[in-house]
């Protein structure tokens, strides 16, 4: 069966698209940027440029396709763009008139749990697309799903990063308002049943996890898991209300958007009297809410030097070692075994149990930063001679660290290559006068320790470059690194892992790519002289 996918690229649509694969079916993905979107499933997807928001790059997107699993919508609509009913209510408009125009394929439509009764204005979106669905003359589905949350989700993985980093945690009036979220795994597993069972043609179906929870539980359970415990500021909810709207108006983050305050509140569960069809319809045991969450620890989204705020910096750390036994492979293999010991105490490897402390393959690393908390970085591709590590989301830095061992004459060369920006504003304003000189002191401190561990000796010392890389450069860079993001989740797919899942957390021991090289920007040897 051909599936037209819209949305694919948030977290419901990337754990969706995975699912109608693992289960024999081809995708088409519309999405803004589809043809990059794409890339993480490879040849299985096929891309389809185009917004919901807009009828240009619409017409015919629905040919030729079996079904289409209506799945984007937002919460809360970002300044400058298409407002809440542009995208929920119109967006749903458009499509189903191009499913019409296709001959009335099945449409699934996926909408939120509390739809039928909430108050807030995503309900109220969520409600008017609801009745255009049940218009439409070919055969429908509406799927209700409780709070979803997965790699990137925008409120309980902003929870997580918030216990990582922050030193105070405010919460909603006493944190105790209970809801009933759903693994994104889950709910895709789900959706692509939907898509082929002809009995819930005509059918709403509500589908949740089996555990409540609260703000304060959630906080509970990342404290186990990162070893961190904040303390809780509650804050009553007229205040909380304020502080979201000025927040907002900031661009700070925050892990609940109005409507979701106004969800909150009104309790986002499956009613006692209705039915859950996770468990009753669909036949799925659901993640616990504990091994979810866990596996969000370390399936956070990686960071890309785009997302960040100031100029792109090129930082390189390198010295020529000479005397040693090593060759720049066996150097190397020392460097990403004993990765741990050879970095500085200022990046704390040991910062939460069960992580990784060695370079592997996909490996995503947890490490302790002074006045920063706990952040994450990713291996997106390891070789015999070097490793790139992109940042993941909560970490104050946008970009990538690329770790070198090569052979030059009669010495062999460790090199360290950063390629960063601020995080966020907040993250540039700490940067410039603090984070910088102790960034510098770090990238010394592992060519050092690198030196100390080779049984040779760098008689030039250590030496530093930096440049500020202008926009063309910054475009290869970011399209590099997301190449690699990209070849990274298509090798955990096919590993039997969702994209940015799995891939070396605390439970899941990865293989090393040993030879294994995914080198496609032209970023390393010779090449880097042209940046």
């Amino acid at each position: 069966m051909k599936v037209l996918v819209t949305g694919g690229t948030g977290v419901v649509g990337r754990a969706t698209v995975t699912a109608l694969i693992d289960r024999g079916h081809t995708v088409r993905l519309l999405s803004r940027n589809a043809r990059r979107d794409a890339a993480q499933w490879g040849s299985s997807v096929e891309s389809w440029t185009g917004d919901v928001a807009k009828d240009d790059g619409l017409s015919g997107v629905v040919d030729g396709c079996d079904a289409v699993l209506h799945v984007v919508g937002v919460v809360h609509a970002g300044d400058g763009g298409p407002s809440l009913r542009e995208i929920n209510v119109e967006g749903t408009q458009r499509m189903l008139r191009e499913a019409i125009s296709s001959g009335g394929p099945r449409f699934i439509f996926v909408s939120s749990l509390g739809a039928d009764r909430g108050e807030s204005e995503y309900h109220k979106s969520k409600r008017e697309a609801e009745a255009l669905v049940r218009e439409y003359p070919g055969p429908w589905t509406i799927v209700r799903p409780g709070n979803v949350y997965g790699p990137g989700d925008d409120e309980i993985s902003l929870l997580l990063r918030m216990v990582r980093t922050l030193p105070v945690i405010p919460v909603i009036g006493g944190g105790d308002a209970k809801f009933q979220p759903i693994y994104a795994g889950d709910l895709g597993r789900a959706l692509a049943i939907t898509v082929e069972r002809s009995d819930l043609v005509g059918r709403v179906l509500e589908l949740a996890g089996t555990e409540e929870t609260s703000q304060n539980e959630l906080i509970d359970h990342f404290s186990r898991i990162t070893k961190r415990e904040p303390a809780r500021v509650g804050v009553p909810e007229f205040l909380t209300s304020i502080g979201i709207s000025l927040a907002e108006t900031a661009g700070v983050p925050v892990p609940f958007h109005q409507s979701q305050l106004t969800m909150l509140r009104e309790g986002n569960r499956i009613p006692a009297d209705r039915i859950n069809a996770l468990t009753d319809v669909f036949a799925i045991t659901p993640t616990p809410l504990e091994e979810g969450l866990r596996i969000l620890a370390d399936a956070l989204p990686e960071t890309l030097p785009s997302e960040g705020v100031g100029a792109l910096k090129r930082k390189q750390f390198w010295a020529d070692i000479a005397g040693s036994a090593h060759t720049p492979e066996t150097l190397f293999a020392l460097f990403r075994d004993r990765f741990s010991e050879l970095t500085p105490m200022m990046m704390d490897l040991h910062a939460e149990p069960d992580t990784p402390k060695t370079l592997e393959d996909g490996a995503t690393l947890t490490m302790a930063l002074p006045l920063r908390g706990n952040v994450q970085v990713r291996v997106e591709e390891l070789t015999d001679r070097r490793a790139t590590l992109c940042t993941l989301a909560g970490h104050p830095l946008a970009g990538a660290v690329r770790f070198i061992a090569e052979d030059r004459a009669d010495r062999i060369r460790f090199q360290v290559e950063v390629y960063d920006r601020p995080a966020t504003m907040a993250d540039y304003l700490v940067m410039r006068p603090v984070g910088e000189m102790l960034q510098s002191a770090t990238w010394d401190n592992v060519v050092q320790a690198v030196i100390d561990a080779s049984g040779g000796h760098a008689a030039d010392g250590i030496h530093h470059e930096e440049a500020v890389l202008d926009s063309d450069q910054a475009e290869r860079i970011d399209e590099w690194l997301r190449d690699l993001v990209m070849q990274q989740r298509r090798e955990a797919s096919r590993d039997g892992d969702a994209p940015g899942e799995g891939q070396g957390t605390r439970t899941d021991e990865r293989k090393n790519a040993g030879s294994g090289d995914l080198h496609t920007g032209g970023f390393g040897g010779e090449t880097r002289a042209e940046l």
